[in-house]
């Protein structure tokens, strides 16, 4: 099936700690039906130190749910994402405005 959701999309986050929050896509995992999105959902690891790195408290993006991301409109608001045809080509639309993401 075709990806609603893609690797570079603005989304806005619909449900849990970070509701209103909008971000890039950093990664998609279909299989998991989860993705990576910048500056959310972002919990602190500690690392210990080795030779190439620095260890520390260093705070990482941890995946979130697609059903609890939305993609973002030409307006601003979330809004979900539909097929279509354009002539030979499938497309994606946000439902709201039907512009062509």
């Amino acid at each position: 099936m075709a990806a609603k959701l893609k690797k570079g999309d603005t989304v806005i986050v619909l449900a849990g700690k970070d509701k209103g929050k909008e971000g890039k896509i950093a990664s998609v995992d279909p299989k998991s039906n989860k993705a990576v999105v910048d500056g959310i959902n972002v919990y602190v690891r500690a690392t210990r130190q080795t030779q190439e790195s620095q260890g520390g408290r260093i705070p990482k993006a941890m995946p979130i749910d697609l059903s609890n991301l939305a993609i973002k409109d030409a307006n601003g608001k979330p809004s979900r994402v539909g097929f279509k045809m354009d002539g030979e080509n499938k497309v994606r639309f946000a439902k709201t405005t039907g512009d062509v993401i």
